[in-house]
């Protein structure tokens, strides 16, 4: 008996000196990285799922300083002005060509990111990274229109739904230039994959007609007026309109008939690493399956993960607002970089609908 309790004992110490001098030893020789990242777009634990950050730091003693942006734009002129030093950040796909075009970027070694295999061929090489080597996807999505059942009398068909006079007070619009910029070009006629000061033009005056019937510009608070029926109308991302769907019965959604923005994220280390390896270890990480998995679902983004898509619930893989129908995707249009001149030029006018 005491023999057996000794035993007991000296395992339950052995096991707990391996495990601390273990998490020790890992913290203090495998070093730290700083990810940058937009807000709210890992899984960090909320209803029993997996806390990414702090699985990573177990699976590896790698730690993790996490901090987050609004805006690729915002992302853009931290890592431009400031003497911060990132590992790992996750612009959008026009951002990622900036930045490729900039030489902000370092080129991945695929030696350390064998899980590079998961991701579906057709995302591999990308119009905004053509050889694939600077970036590797993380969520991909398209802007969509989330609408309350009982504040809207038909179902919208078309953006256009947010220039209706009958829905005037309880409209919202996107407050970030691009997603609204080419959401006005598109209904006149402008392809906001290839922007002009002519498209930019068009747009700032359909979006000044549209002006006097907003309930306001929103981004984040999209979700406490929607979910709360505090609006009727908002054009917002499609992951994002699935959460609010979640919790609210009386929301649905429409996908366009003109088409709208496919967008992609992608995981990037900036030339101001100074821990390359380990940013790599860190994105062949976030490709686990489980990994991802976790990060999706909680996100209610898509994913171009082949082995994560794999293990998703049916009804998620059946759900055509995160996974829309090529022939849909076809209809869709794509953001590419454009030149600051030009961007500014926007970034101008959409301040001037707004003043």
């Amino acid at each position: 008996m005491k023999k057996s309790v000794c035993i007991f004992l000296a395992a339950i110490i052995t096991a707990v000196t391996v495990i601390f001098s273990g998490c020790g030893g890992n913290q203090t020789t495998r070093g730290e990285i700083n990810v940058f990242n937009w807000g709210d777009y890992i899984s960090r634990g909320e209803d029993g799922a997996m806390d990414v950050l702090d699985e990573f730091e177990k699976r590896t003693g790698i730690k993790v300083n996490y901090t987050t942006y609004d805006t690729n734009e915002e992302m853009y002129n931290v890592l431009k002005g400031s003497n911060s030093s990132y590992d790992v950040i996750v612009p959008s796909d026009y951002m990622v060509a900036k930045l490729i075009k900039e030489d902000m970027l370092e080129q991945l070694d695929f030696d350390n990111i064998p899980n590079i295999k998961n991701i579906m061929k057709q995302y591999r090489k990308t119009d905004y990274d053509p050889q694939g080597k600077y970036s590797v996807p993380f969520s991909w999505g398209v802007v969509a229109l989330c609408y309350n059942k009982t504040m809207v009398d038909e179902k919208p068909k078309s953006f256009s739904a947010l220039w209706d006079e009958k829905y005037k007070g309880n409209i919202l619009m996107i407050d970030n230039s691009r997603d609204a910029m080419a959401i006005a070009m598109k209904l006149k006629g402008y392809d906001p994959g290839k922007v002009t000061k002519e498209g930019i033009d068009a747009a700032a005056e359909y979006l000044k007609e549209q002006k006097p019937i907003l309930k306001s510009y929103v981004m984040d608070k999209v979700f406490s007026d929607m979910e709360g029926a505090q609006a009727a109308l908002a054009p917002y991302y499609a992951g994002d309109i699935a959460v609010m769907m979640s919790n609210n019965e009386d929301l649905d959604y429409v996908l366009p008939e003109e088409g709208s923005n496919f967008f992609m994220d992608a995981m990037c280390v900036p030339k101001s690493s100074k821990n390359k390896a380990l940013a790599e270890e860190f994105i062949n990480f976030m490709l686990e399956p489980d990994v991802s998995k976790a990060n999706i679902e909680y996100l209610g983004y898509s994913t171009p993960n082949q082995a994560t898509f794999d293990i998703l619930d049916e009804d998620i893989k059946n759900n055509k607002l995160i996974y829309p129908d090529e022939k849909y995707l076809e209809k869709c249009y794509k953001f590419s970089d454009i030149s600051t001149e030009l961007y500014d030029y926007m970034q101008d006018q959409f301040l001037k609908v707004q003043s």
